[in-house]
């Protein structure tokens, strides 16, 4: 957009200029893109001493308001594009490997659970009962310390709100990279930093948190299983590693999220040390019991659960018990409890049906694959891969540095035909 002149903005001081620019902004004379005039030209038009407006800009900064773009001066700040899971979009004819959804036929009818619901209305307690005592005993002997039990709408609202409980805009956040597509948009859309830290197949790196937060990250954000996109799980010695960086920085929220805890073959390892003031374990029921089922199970510290409690309360904003309540009748039901056990055997064997049809092929994943996707580090492109019929997700949508030669590939619902017809284009494509 083009640089406008400084004469619409007034002001003798930081705070008055700043607050004129977000005059502008709400009165639509000043649109997201639009470069602020530099800081010589509008101190000159103020009269007004340099380091007056240099403050003022960095207040619009840290509020969210501008972007500084290096030489290119200070703008308004545009809303950031984000990308999205699970709606592909694209041609029609190509075959989906790219929602990062789960099996819809491994998900079960919610509609029964229903049965037995209270209305609940303003001032009641914002938890489920039935749901927190189930969580309390199940999340009790892995987390070893006190804990709260609190629920919100979904993993990602999870995460949202307690990184908006602990940080500040502009705040870094350690994020695997490649990193889950929600992270990256929740990171962007609410103005923190995302300080990316390598995944290998025993999980985040260890001695890239530690450069992280040497660097001043005050949060991290890890995947104990099952890490989106790499499928990639923390190992026991992994998670020992982490746990002594994170030791030497108490003061760094740590989440962890498990959102394949219910259907992973791998065990799940803590990565909080004890010395962690601030910490969550977040598990959404969304991959076993659907995404529609906007419940998410967190278990934390006492303050970060009080700070969650006083934004879900019972007063207008908890989670709607009625989900609630469907999520714990289905808890309790043992058919519930034998689909979850098939749908963690199916999706592991279709996983392997992609492995071993690339394998056939040569090509060996540098990941063994855990979860709903796979990640093939390989020469060929995602357009070359549509243009044999398939789609799949580019390297691109998960870097947070610089992005990977490689594709996601979901697996859920692949059938044996389609491991092998896709292993043999991506040979091809290589």
């Amino acid at each position: 957009m083009a640089e406008m002149t400084g004469t619409a903005i007034s002001g003798t001081t930081a705070a008055g200029i700043a607050a004129s620019v977000r005059d502008l902004v709400g009165l639509g004379r000043l649109a997201p893109g639009d470069v602020l005039p530099p800081i010589r030209m509008l101190a000159s038009d103020l009269g007004v001493n340099r380091n007056t407006v240099a403050t003022a800009y960095r207040q619009l900064v840290a509020a969210g308001v501008a972007e500084t773009r290096g030489r290119g001066g200070t703008a308004i700040a545009v809303v950031p594009h984000v990308e999205r899971d699970g709606a592909s979009g694209g041609r029609r004819e190509l075959i989906d490997l790219a929602g990062g959804n789960p099996d819809p036929r491994l998900l079960p009818e919610p509609m029964e659970y229903l049965r037995g619901y209270e209305p609940a209305l303003y001032g009641v307690p914002a938890e489920d009962g039935d749901l927190v005592a189930w969580a309390r005993e199940r999340f009790a002997e892995e987390i070893g310390r006190e804990f709260g039990i609190v629920v919100t709408h979904g993993a990602v609202d999870a995460i949202e709100r307690l990184l908006a409980v602990h940080l500040t805009h502009g705040d870094a956040v350690s994020v695997e990279d490649p990193c889950f597509l929600a992270h990256i948009s929740t990171l962007r859309l609410n103005g923190f930093t995302a300080v990316p830290v390598a995944v290998d197949e025993a999980g985040m790196s260890a001695l890239g948190l530690e450069q992280a937060l040497a660097g001043g990250a005050r949060a991290v954000i890890c995947t104990p299983r099952a890490q989106n996109p790499t499928g990639a799980s923390v190992t026991a010695e992994r998670a020992a590693q982490l746990r002594a960086v994170l030791r030497r920085y108490p003061h760094v929220l740590v989440i962890e999220d498990d959102h394949f805890w219910a259907l992973s073959t791998a065990a799940y390892h803590r990565t909080t040390p004890a010395e962690s003031a601030r910490w969550a374990l977040v598990r959404s029921v969304a991959k076993f019991l659907g995404p529609d089922l906007r419940v998410a199970l967190v278990a934390t510290d006492a303050l970060t659960g009080e700070r969650l409690h006083a934004r879900l309360g019972p007063a207008t904003t908890w989670v709607s018990h009625l989900l609630q309540h469907a999520v714990a009748s289905m808890l309790a039901d043992p058919r519930i409890e034998a689909l979850r056990q098939t749908a963690r055997t199916a999706y592991a064997e279709r996983s392997a049906l992609l492995l071993d049809a690339l394998r056939e092929r040569g090509i060996e994943p540098g990941i063994a694959p855990d979860g709903l996707n796979m990640w093939i580090e390989t020469g060929a492109q995602a357009d070359a891969l549509a243009a044999r019929g398939w789609r799949v997700r580019p390297a691109g949508a998960f870097a947070v540095g610089d992005a990977a030669g490689a594709v996601r590939v979901t697996t859920s619902a692949i059938t044996l035909e389609q491991a092998a017809a896709f292993a043999a284009d991506l040979a091809e494509a290589r």
